[in-house]
């Protein structure tokens, strides 16, 4: 198993930015049938110092391998979330990529 984190720093500057995001990863991300599991949701905020804080949007998707996660980057409809719903709501984007 592969697991795929994003964690998405979202543009305050665009109005609605976190919900936008959420709803193209649904429409986008989700019908796409290379991963095992996905997984989004928001920050949860924490009294615990370590909690990083500082993202809006987080995403988890679990592939069977390398070989899926590889099959995902270049599928269609992951290439129309990037320019339709990541760049035009997003500051940057940190993954997380472990086995």
């Amino acid at each position: 198993m592969l697991s795929h984190l994003v964690i998405f720093y979202t543009n305050p500057e665009v109005p609605n930015s976190t919900e936008a995001l959420i709803a193209g990863i649904e429409k986008y991300l989700r019908p796409i049938p290379l991963a095992v599991s996905l997984h989004v949701g928001r920050m949860v905020p924490s009294e615990r110092a370590v909690v990083d804080q500082s993202y809006q949007v987080g995403l988890n998707l679990v592939f069977a391998d390398k070989a899926a996660e590889v099959a995902y980057q270049i599928h269609p409809l992951h290439l129309e979330f990037v320019d339709k719903s990541f760049k035009p709501n997003c500051l940057k984007a940190i993954v997380y990529d472990f086995a």
